[in-house]
């Protein structure tokens, strides 16, 4: 019997306009992150949205960090992944330097199951509790010990179930 591989979904943040990181974690799924099912950046893009769209050929949602100044991307999102809905946001709004309560509330609030959110440059995993709570860290300015770039991977089983993992590069 041939496994077949869990659907994947890219999730980073803090680009700040450097591609080299971004286009290495694209390419970890193959040309233009062909096995990607979605890729999700969590602002602070300092480009245009097509040069980030252009380099997948999957779906792509980006929300606006406190470094980006186009008014059409959205400060604060929903997005489905999988069976669950994410709610998607730089997180500088939030607090979120002195905790993910506020976020995980206003996720409950609106139905979200998960929050997806940057801005500290550190990756967090917190998957307990009503409301999951993430940050994939910087993929180009890392402020975490040993400096290291880091994205988040969701990955989707067959039967539904969700695994999320922290990548260095």
């Amino acid at each position: 019997m041939a496994y077949k591989m869990g659907r994947k979904i890219l999730v980073v943040s803090d680009s700040h306009g450097r591609m080299d990181y971004l286009r290495k974690a694209i390419e970890a799924f193959g040309p233009r992150g062909r096995d990607l099912e979605m890729m999700i950046h969590l602002g602070d893009i300092q480009c245009p949205v097509e040069q980030i769209t252009g380099m997948v050929d999957c779906p792509v949602e980006i929300v606006r960090g406190n470094n980006d100044f186009n008014p059409e991307l959205p400060g604060t999102k929903l997005v489905e992944i999988g069976d669950e809905v994410a709610m998607i946001t730089h997180g500088h709004r939030y607090g979120c330097y002195h905790g993910t309560e506020e976020m995980k509330e206003l996720a409950a609030a609106n139905g979200a199951g998960m929050v997806l959110f940057g801005h500290t440059h550190k990756p967090l995993l917190e998957l307990d509790g009503e409301v999951k709570a993430m940050n994939p860290g910087s993929i180009s300015l890392p402020r975490q010990e040993g400096y290291c770039p880091t994205y988040l991977v969701i990955t989707i089983e067959e039967d539904g179930r969700m695994n999320f993992s922290i990548v260095e590069m």
